[in-house]
């Protein structure tokens, strides 16, 4: 008897937050080879529109990613379930180490671990950009604009600058070949929900929730501009964490699978225990789901039209661009011990391309080669 739908976006969704390590560009990865190459749901072209649809919100990308294509699959109860999903395991996980960690007042030390599930990561990835590709740049066009956003990122310039720059230059390109005149057809962009709350002596769950609900709303980027963005409200501005513990966090966000923004669940344990856990991974995932709900059915509606299929060209090859941005510092991470990163990365590209292993034992894989090489 066929799954249906819903229990097909649940199972998948779980499994790779529970598997899904190495950040936004590791889990997009990771999304595209189970939903256009396994299960055939939605075609190389139509991935990267949602992966550009998701760059242009603020939040989680790879969360808001899971959200559209369960909106695609399934409406909106197969948004909801495809974005909980993808949550709850990593939440789960962050939430015992942030219980382990006030008990023993450090990290658990799983750096053999890590060393060998970011060489299968690192594979995944490049297994992904090959695929993406060869989609998002099929023009001397697109592949000046994916050059130009690549030397941008390199320069340091906002993700989102980049990525609306390019929808511009390409749609600009359709409407004067087009002959009509770009200027008559410039429309607003939706302005995020501004959510905020007055500092808080001691911590409150009011006072997290609208910490944690500011930074869903206005965040793009990675985990480490998550870093700047919470240590201006929480260790400067409202004295409710030190430095060392919001490293700690982001570490605990960044060492466990799933969305890097769980670093919520860490730090809203820290300060107010089971309850300040729960309120912070709402505050900050919440507008993720808002902003999907409003931006998923008009991206359906207005795709085909040229103008947007136009500057979707230019989206999708600023998108890729940014991949292979942020999988650089991945793979020095990944090689860093190239005795035991190669083998494994080489090992991953052949496993994916020869006999189409599952990405998620292949991490599992990884996992235990790195432990038994850590071993004394």
């Amino acid at each position: 008897m066929p799954s249906s739908p819903l229990r097909e976006l649940a199972a998948l969704g779980l499994r790779l937050g529970a598997t899904a390590f190495g950040g936004p560009a590791a889990h997009i990865a990771m999304m595209e080879d189970e939903v256009v190459r396994r299960r055939r749901w939605i075609t190389h072209e139509r991935f990267l529109d949602l992966v550009s649809a998701s760059g242009m919100i603020p939040g989680p990308n790879s969360t808001e990613l899971a959200m559209h294509l369960g909106y695609l699959r399934a409406g909106w109860r197969g948004l909801v379930v495809a974005g909980l999903s993808f949550i709850l395991p990593a939440m789960l996980i962050t939430w015992v180490l942030a219980w382990g960690y006030v008990r023993a007042g450090a990290l658990p030390a799983v750096g053999g671990i890590l060393a060998g599930i970011k060489p299968v990561v690192f594979a995944v990835v490049l297994h992904a950009l090959w695929g993406l590709g060869a989609t998002a740049v099929r023009s001397a066009m697109t592949f000046a604009v994916a050059a130009a956003a690549l030397l941008a990122t390199w320069l340091g310039v906002h993700e989102l600058v980049i990525l609306a720059g390019a929808a511009t230059v390409t749609w600009t390109d359709r409407r004067v070949i087009a002959g009509g005149d770009p200027l008559a057809h410039l429309s607003g962009a939706m302005v995020p929900l501004a959510l905020g709350g007055n500092a808080d002596a001691l911590p409150t769950l009011g006072g997290i929730l609208a910490v944690f609900a500011k930074a869903g709303a206005f965040l793009f980027g990675s985990g480490y501009v998550l870093l700047a963005f919470l240590r201006t409200d929480l260790v400067e501005r409202l004295g409710w964490l030190t430095e060392s513990q919001l490293l700690d966090a982001i570490a605990a966000g960044q060492m466990t699978p799933g969305p890097v923004f769980t670093t919520a669940t860490f730090i809203g344990y820290l300060l107010a225990g089971h309850a300040g856990a729960v309120v912070a991974t709402v505050g900050i995932f919440l507008p993720a789901f808002i902003f999907v709900a409003v931006t998923a059915p008009v991206l359906e509606r207005y795709v085909a039209h040229p103008d947007v299929r136009a500057a979707l060209r230019g989206l999708n090859a600023a998108s890729l661009a940014l991949m292979i941005a942020v999988s650089l510092p991945l793979g020095r991470q990944a090689l860093e011990r190239p005795m035991v990163g190669v083998p494994i990365s080489a090992l991953t590209l052949l496993a994916i391309v020869r006999w189409r292993v599952n990405t998620g034992w292949l991490v599992l894989g990884g996992g235990a080669i790195g432990w038994l090489a850590s071993l004394p």
